[in-house]
């Protein structure tokens, strides 16, 4: 009878690494809420690592192989968002403009995270951490420099879908720019208009913007 070839070991493998791979991005999870619930609870400033720590029942070593420090845990949630949203701009069709493209991405990622996020990592915490972010001066200053890094890396993706040399054709960084400034004044309106609750009210707040970013740039405002 001829041999039988051996079992590959290559699914078990596979395995083994999904569920090591899905209890990290459980514990990550985890930190991420648990400090998100401690920071609107008790302030950024009056709550500690070891604290969030605690609270998901691991060391403070653990956190610490998650997050570089206090700040990337509390932006996390945006951070995740603007993954989701980086994502969604890689896959928009090629027959839309640039801005088209962009705000687009910016109004589905919002929707598809306010339908599949839970409470403590999803739009839900998004909304509450844009408001945290403005009443915290040490968050505000790690925000916006995240926001410099979206803006580059923004320009970098129109350029090549465009085909473009970024060192060249200056278009895709300044688009950037004007990009990153209408959605944070989209996000401070928000933060200040509690008549617009919720997600839906922010992406009614950012589409407004967007509405009157061409009659800002070329209109006659006399």
């Amino acid at each position: 009878m001829a041999a039988q070839p051996l079992p590959s070991a290559e699914p078990a493998a596979c395995r083994v690494l999904g569920l090591r791979e899905r209890k990290k991005q459980r514990t990550r999870d985890a930190l991420v809420s648990a400090a998100h619930r401690l920071f609107l609870s008790h302030g950024y400033g009056r709550t500690t690592i070891d604290e969030i720590a605690a609270e998901v029942d691991v060391s403070p070593r653990t956190f610490f192989r998650y997050f570089a420090n206090k700040e990337e845990v509390a932006l996390a949630v945006l951070a995740d968002a603007e993954d989701y949203f980086v994502a969604t701009l890689r896959e928009r069709p090629a027959s839309e403009n640039p801005l088209q493209a962009l705000r687009s991405s910016i109004v589905l990622a919002w929707r598809d995270l306010s339908d599949t996020g839970t409470s403590d990592t999803g739009v839900t915490a998004a909304l509450e951490l844009i408001q945290l972010i403005e009443e915290t001066p040490t968050l505000l200053a790690a925000h916006l420099r995240r926001i410099t890094d979206q803006e580059r890396l923004i320009a970098e993706l129109i350029a090549r879908r465009e085909g473009l040399d970024p060192s060249v054709d200056l278009r895709p960084r300044v688009l950037a720019a004007v990009f990153g400034g209408v959605l944070r004044s989209a996000h401070l309106a928000w933060s200040s208009d509690h008549s617009a609750p919720g997600p839906e009210g922010m992406i009614a707040v950012i589409e407004s913007h967007f509405d009157q970013l061409g009659p800002a740039l070329a209109g006659d405002w006399r």
